[in-house]
């Protein structure tokens, strides 16, 4: 049964897992191999499942993992609860221990903790009914959510029935592209909107002089159906943090909306009389607790899934669909219209004054700050800054979690949607070297750079030396203040008396650490210092394959921007 899981996955278009290999997993992780999926050794089950939550995320499909029972899937549950927050495909393939034997040492209630963070569980208990299983898990996966398979051992080596035989020989047949083949799990249908609700969202824009567009992740494929119906309605673009990069190089993109918003991007959101929302729950990340939206503006929300609405924020129009067909219907629609009364695209916004303070004041490259830097510590701000500048525009960053994570969001631009990965649904440090892992291999021709700070990096350190193994050319950013820097932030500032001894560390030289796993590596306390990067990058494009690990002792910035709006939220 082990081999007719491996087989099916691979002929229904798996095309890489990820895990760590126990002897209750061999036997399926094998089989992966054998069917042509490669497969990624990590060093621990946490980051095996976030590395194919990244894989996923950037475009490499359906992310797969395999794990040992009990103990190996405890280590996935950070990782896979945030890959069920995220809504992201994904099948946790694990062994389990036999439902016979509850006094088996790895004996545990699996489903029970797929349950405890957000996932799908399903289990083959039979292997009459491995066929029916794994196809219910395969579609639930391709559907958005995350979904835990469970394996018992004592059924992985029985044959399947002669009925699931057939149908593997026969989607092997059809992912070979041979004739009579047999249907493979689809993905869901599209949700086709209603003509009823497009001339509502229609007329919502058609009234607007000052409209704004918010796009999150369930818009991530609509970026060149959002920016059309964008520019007919007049209207200014922005984006949710997750999809960051789908509208770039737009003169008229605002960028991240919610905390990490630039403070002209916070100014004409809120100045905004009509907000759509395309797959963008408008949650109080995005609209800093609503603060970003005008009380009497009109807000309109586009989801897929009819509940999402109104979730978070009351709406005044919903309109059921996804993204982009129902950006495309109401481009037609608001064309048509403007054609007939002989008008011009509308929505003041979309003016040259607009445009140009777009142009000069967008970003936060572009705002002026105090350097910080000094007695042997670099600005994070600074720091960033100069990376953008000196790394190929070509990149794929991710971010782990963190005080210093609004750096390298904001201060490191991508090309486009598929080139910022981050995790935070789970709001968890210690995801991001898996989450970079995951996201180069997704993304190989672009050069992979992860933002952590030391906490993180430590946390998850056990994965530097896949990246290493992987010849990764990928760029750690450890920004370095030797803390947990939000809670020294949440809880200070040192002179407010409050004892912080548990989240303040002595200094370490974690360049040396990256060495030991094979990396190069640089301490960082100067601009001068990033002579190192430009050193490295000739060396990438000469063809070398090593990750660089910068352990950059940062200034402290009294907390970043927009850690007091974060933590109004705790």
């Amino acid at each position: 049964m082990a081999q007719f899981v491996g087989r099916a996955v691979a002929a229904w278009g798996a095309t890489r897992a990820f895990g760590v290999v126990g002897s209750g997993n061999f036997a399926v992780t094998g089989a992966l191999r054998a069917a042509g999926v490669p497969f990624v050794a990590a060093r621990h089950e946490g980051g095996a499942v976030v590395m194919a939550d990244a894989y996923s995320r950037m475009g490499g499909g359906v992310g797969v993992v395999t794990v040992h029972q009990g103990c190996g899937l405890t280590n996935t549950a950070t990782g896979l609860g945030e890959a069920a927050k995220s809504r992201t495909p994904l099948l946790l393939i694990s062994a389990a221990a036999p439902a016979g034997d509850p006094h088996n040492n790895f004996a545990m209630d699996q489903p029970g903790l797929a349950a405890a963070v957000g996932a799908e569980s399903l289990t083959i208990d039979a292997p009459e009914r491995a066929g029916a299983v794994l196809f219910a898990a395969w579609e639930l996966a391709l559907s958005g959510r995350a979904v835990l398979l469970n394996l018992p051992i004592d059924v992985q080596g029985h044959p399947v029935s002669a009925s699931d035989a057939a149908a593997l020989a026969g989607w092997e047949s059809a992912a070979a592209g041979e004739p009579g083949g047999t249907t493979s799990p689809a993905a869901p249908a599209a949700v086709v909107p209603s003509g009823e609700d497009v001339s509502a969202l229609v007329r919502a824009l058609g009234a607007a002089e000052r409209p704004v567009i918010i796009a999150g992740r369930g818009a991530r494929e609509a970026g060149p159906a959002l920016r059309a119906l964008g520019a007919e309605a007049g209207a200014l673009l922005a984006t949710s943090a997750v999809a960051k990069g789908l509208f770039a190089r737009d003169p008229f993109d605002l960028g991240i909306s919610g905390g990490f918003a630039t403070d002209l991007a916070a100014e004409l959101i809120r100045g905004a009389d009509v907000v759509v929302a395309f797959g963008c729950a408008l949650n109080d990340w995005t609209t800093r607790r609503g603060t970003l939206l005008a009380p009497d503006a009109t807000l309109v929300q586009v989801d897929r899934d009819a509940a999402a609405i109104g979730k978070h924020r009351p709406v005044g129009v919903r309109v059921v669909g996804d993204a982009g067909l129902v950006a495309v219907a109401a481009l037609e629609e608001l064309a048509y219209l403007r054609s007939g009364l002989d008008a011009e695209p509308g929505g003041r916004y979309r003016s040259e004054a607009v445009g140009a303070r777009i142009a000069a004041e967008g970003t936060w490259n572009r705002t002026p700050t105090p350097d910080l830097g000094g007695d042997g510590r670099i600005d994070p701000r600074v720091l960033s800054d100069v990376l953008g500048d000196v790394l190929p525009a070509a990149r794929v960053v991710s971010t782990d979690s963190g005080n210093f994570m609004g750096y390298p969001a904001q201060y490191l631009s991508v090309p486009d949607e598929r080139g910022f990965c981050f995790t935070q649904a789970f709001q968890s440090i210690g995801l991001g070297l898996g989450t970079a892992i995951g996201a180069a291999l997704a993304q190989p021709e672009r050069l992979p750079v992860l933002g952590t700070g030391d906490g993180g990096f430590l946390m998850g350190i056990a994965d530097l030396e896949t990246a290493v193994r992987l010849a990764l050319p990928l760029l750690v950013v450890v920004y370095d203040d030797a803390a947990y820097g939000a809670e020294v932030h949440h809880f200070g500032p040192a002179d407010s008396g409050v004892d912080l001894s548990d989240v303040v560390f002595p200094e370490r030289d974690l360049a040396a650490l990256a060495a030991g796993f094979g990396a190069r590596s640089a301490v960082v306390r100067s601009v001068a210092d990033l002579e190192v990067v430009e050193d490295w990058l000739a060396g990438v494009r000469a063809g070398e394959r090593v990750p660089l690990v910068l352990d950059a002792k940062i200034a402290s910035d009294g907390g970043a921007w927009w850690l007091q709006e974060a933590f109004a939220r705790h």
